[in-house]
């Protein structure tokens, strides 16, 4: 995911408003590659991680998904602690510099608001090891994580696709930002790859986790006559009204099919555990490196959740098809030509940096991006 970002690039990321789980559309992701660090590896039964949430640890979705990889690394016995519901301000200078009087020695942040203040921690405390999560800058003690779930949001696309009558499908997408963009045009391109009469029509709300807010927006598209809801939010708001206007709905985060069991058909899901027993592992040994990490289904970090029985016949090997050639290699998104919403060829084989800060739609979206 990067080097080093232009001094004027960042600035102009760190002025933006930073929030939960989106990432800078200024920021540029690097290959995984770099000189090992300084710090010293760490004993296992030395270790002691801690974690800065933005949510609460049940929140059934962002915050959750992450806590899950902290329960990974106690199964694995490793001491952790965690601080949660941290506003992304100075409070999470707080949060980190109490993790680290009690005792971490590793810290992760996961919410993209608090890059700036754990990268000044990063420097203020160099012996610590640290990672933040969805941002776009290292440290030579601090790495940084985004898994690629746009591949899983493509799956989820053909899901919608296929399960459309109305070819109609709404998307109530949290803040503007590149990283919310490339899902949305992935989502929609795999939804076309099976139905290229249906579109995908976006509301936002402006925030990451507001239950009131992701509901209204959700009754909003469904008002409009769409029949499956997709979401980028950190609650399950939009699957629980899709249930009650009787219409299907894709999770997001993690798995939550008993949350709308009428209505769900399937989620795109982070496997954050992956990372941080990896990530963990490497300080054991040694091998850690300041890098930051852009990884997707291959190497586990994301995937699509079970399909639901309430998903049309053919989804499952549509899937199927689908995820293993993303994974071969053979499907890549973005590669070709991608056309704009005019319809016009917009780009053509795009990099990672295209891709990473993408802020423009797909043909098929309905909706504007939001200066």
């Amino acid at each position: 995911m990067k080097k080093r970002w232009f001094a004027l690039l960042l600035t102009a990321a760190m002025m933006l408003s930073l929030a939960a789980c989106g990432a800078a559309p200024t920021a540029e992701p690097a290959p995984a590659s770099g000189t090992a660090s300084q710090l010293k590896p760490i004993q296992k039964e030395d270790l002691k991680v801690g974690f800065v949430y933005i949510g609460d640890i049940n929140d059934g979705g962002y915050t959750q998904s992450h806590d899950k990889g902290r329960l990974a690394l106690e199964k694995e016995g490793i001491k952790c602690l965690y601080k949660e519901n941290v506003p992304e301000s100075a409070d999470c200078e707080t949060a980190i510099r109490e993790l680290i009087d009690q005792g971490c020695n590793v810290i992760y942040a996961t919410s993209f608001g608090f890059m700036q203040y754990t990268a000044k921690m990063a420097k203020e405390y160099p012996n610590v090891y640290f990672g933040h999560a969805t941002g776009d800058m290292t440290e030579a003690n601090m790495c940084n994580y985004m898994g690629r779930i746009e591949e899983a949001r493509y799956l989820t696309g053909i899901v919608a696709g296929m399960t459309t009558k109305a070819n109609k499908i709404g998307y109530v997408a949290a803040m503007p930002y590149a990283e919310c963009i490339r899902g949305i045009n992935a989502f929609t391109l795999g939804v076309r790859s099976v139905n290229p009469k249906a579109t995908v029509e976006v509301v936002w709300t402006n925030t990451w986790y507001d239950v009131a807010k992701e509901r209204q927006a959700a009754i909003e598209l469904l008002n409009k006559g769409v029949d499956v809801l997709a979401q980028h939010q950190d609650s399950t708001a939009c699957q629980v009204a899709a249930q009650e206007y009787g219409k299907y709905c894709i999770g997001y985060n993690m798995s939550t099919p008993n949350v709308a069991p009428r209505a769900y058909l399937t989620a795109a899901m982070f496997n954050w555990a992956k990372f941080y027993t990896d990530n963990v592992q490497s300080i054991i040994d040694g091998t850690w490196k300041p890098e930051a990490y852009w990884k997707g289904l291959k190497a586990g970090w994301v995937d699509i959740d079970k399909l639901s029985s309430l998903c049309p016949s053919g989804a499952q090997g549509a899937v199927d098809q689908a995820k293993q050639e993303i994974m071969d290699g053979k499907l890549v998104l973005f590669s070709g030509d991608v056309k704009g919403q005019d319809g016009t060829v917009k780009a053509a084989n795009m990099t990672d940096k295209e891709i990473w800060n993408m802020n423009w739609f797909v043909e098929g979206v309905v909706g504007t991006i939001p200066q």
